[in-house]
């Protein structure tokens, strides 16, 4: 037996009190998926015997489907290209009270989703994120794991820290984050925006140690290191112009305003001492750079207001779902 079955059906003999009464999805995201998620199926299926598993494939060209129908989850298919896509279907067709997302590729631990659960539920939180600890040398790759450090600790300092493994694909969820997500994202940045989201509206969020494997054998992965990265880097980008738009074109005032005035000193000083402006476009440039730095500082201060109107907005949809652990309990 996979010493990770093994041990998801230990976790489950000695559930937390009054995980039970509640619904719980396992949502899996697949794209050619088929040599680990019938294996993925069946730990989570033994882990949370109660659950119900759903596959959603991505136009993948193998046997995800059949395989993955096999092994006894519930099938269901997206065809725009993308992870964002995916978990955009998922959110807005499963009705469940408490979801775990998880890649379907086998790294993650199913034995670690029943402690995921209990610690939602216990502290009545939002999300919790399964931090990764790889278990094989092959699990974690260099590159990615200092590619994930570099963008974990630029979202920290812009917008508070509160995880270590930012881009970890194995969440649980509360219904009210589920129900009330604005999702944007199209692709593996999807992560990054689930994390940007509760980090912007303070939601009650927790991070946990799991083990993290090494794909079996016939799985390769999906994720580009430089190219996804940059997408990754991008979106943060744009999160940090929307959410934080005084900052960001108060930056780019200042720096209008700099070159401005180092354009325009040589300028002052020379018709201080000739009483001529001898560098006339240099001159109008310089009233233009200083110009178009006061007209980013009021856009700034006009898309702040707007930004603080989102926000309030995004929490009132939040406010409107059911609070963690207080989900409608299953019928029967």
């Amino acid at each position: 037996m996979d010493k990770r079955v093994d041990s998801a059906v230990t976790a489950s003999d000695d559930p937390a009190p009054g995980r039970g009464a509640f619904r719980v999805a396992v949502l899996v995201p697949c794209y050619n998926e088929q040599a680990a998620v019938a294996q993925v199926v069946r730990d989570f299926k033994a882990a949370l015997p109660d659950a119900v598993v759903y596959v959603f494939d991505n136009n993948s060209t193998d046997d995800t489907i059949a395989v993955a129908r096999a092994a006894g989850a519930v099938v269901r298919e997206e065809r725009h290209q993308g992870k964002g896509f995916v978990l955009r279907r998922m959110f807005s067709d499963i009705d469940a009270d408490i979801y775990v997302l998880v890649d379907g590729d086998a790294t993650y631990d199913a034995p670690s989703a029943p402690k995921m659960i209990d610690l939602l539920l216990r502290d009545r939180l939002d999300m919790v994120v399964g931090k990764r600890v790889d278990q094989e040398v092959a699990a974690y790759r260099a590159g990615h794991r200092t590619g994930n450090w570099l963008l974990t600790s630029f979202v920290a300092a812009v917008f508070g820290s509160a995880f270590d493994d930012m881009l970890s694909g194995y969440r649980v969820f509360s219904r009210r984050f589920v129900k009330s997500f604005p999702m944007l994202s199209s692709g593996f940045e999807i992560e990054t925006e689930l994390t940007v989201h509760a980090l912007e509206l303070g939601l009650p969020v927790a991070e946990i140690d799991t083990p993290y494997y090494a794909r079996p054998e016939g799985s390769t992965s999906k994720l580009n290191t430089w190219r996804d990265g940059f997408r990754i880097l991008w979106m943060i980008a744009q999160l940090y112009r929307s959410e934080r738009p005084f900052p960001f074109y108060g930056a780019i005032g200042c720096v209008l305003a700099l070159i401005s005035v180092i354009l325009a000193v040589p300028i002052i000083v020379t018709f201080f001492e000739t009483h001529l402006v001898p560098r006339l476009p240099t001159a109008v440039l310089a009233m233009g750079l200083m110009l178009m730095a006061f007209l980013s500082l009021a856009v700034g201060l006009v898309l702040d207001t707007v930004t603080r109107g989102r926000r309030e907005m995004k929490l009132l949809a939040y406010l409107g779902q059911r609070a963690a652990g207080d989900e409608r309990r299953k019928s029967g």
